[in-house]
């Protein structure tokens, strides 16, 4: 049978009570959540981003050491035009994350960023020894760089409200924790990573144990 709330009951409640209604709901969701950090996908996008790290670092000493300092490059204008409409659909979602007020919002803040730091880069990199290169390193400074600040510490900012609110519902009090030290699944209780490896690898014992082949029973004694 399905259950239905009585929304003229809970509007019957104070704040407080339903805010520990709310609590007492999330923790039982809680328990029923599959934990963080342990299915076989993430470790194996743990050991994939390692082995990228291990990858990239080599590929850029090989770069460092056969690339020349100059070097005359074709379909110029293709390369910066077509990161330029990159970058204009990246304000462009920005802007419609941000009207919508959409959680989007965040994830457009971050890769808005990341290309306003790589055009700043860029720009003055590959203006080195040009008559453009004062005009590249101004732009980045005034302009390039202070935008992508702004809009990681806005993606910074809304993250953290979004914690913040998330912890009020759990009936966690104080201010909010540096992102780096949020578990995934949200700011729960005693679910830090050492006890997310902790019980990973209590699982993993648990399931050799279970696979490892009981042991013959002794002789009974004889009957009297």
């Amino acid at each position: 049978m399905e259950y239905s709330p009585d929304p003229e009951a809970l509007a019957d409640l104070s704040r407080a009570e339903r805010r520990q209604l709310l609590r007492a709901l999330v923790a039982l969701e809680q328990k029923s959540s599959p934990e963080p950090g342990g299915s076989w996908k993430w470790d194996a996008v743990l050991v994939f981003i390692v082995g990228s790290c291990v990858v990239l670092a080599a590929w850029i000493a090989v770069l460092a050491l056969t690339l020349p300092s100059f070097y005359r490059t074709g379909t110029w204008r293709g390369a910066w035009v077509g990161f330029d409409v990159g970058l204009l659909a990246a304000f462009a979602a920005t802007g419609w994350a941000a009207w919508r007020r959409r959680q989007l919002l965040i994830v457009c803040l971050v890769v808005l960023a990341t290309l306003l730091i790589c055009d700043a880069w860029f720009d003055v990199v590959l203006d080195v020894e040009t008559s453009a290169f004062l005009a590249s390193l101004l732009s980045a400074l005034l302009v390039e760089l202070p935008l992508a600040g702004l809009a990681i510490y806005t993606a910074r900012r809304l993250l953290r409200l979004t914690m913040g609110q998330i912890m009020r519902y759990e009936g966690l009090r104080g201010p909010v924790p540096p992102l780096w030290q949020i578990p995934l699944l949200g700011p729960t209780v005693g679910t830090p990573v050492a006890r997310l490896m902790k019980a990973r690898a209590d699982r993993r014992a648990a399931v050799a144990a279970a696979c490892r082949p009981s042991e013959p029973a002794g002789p009974e004694p004889p009957g009297r």
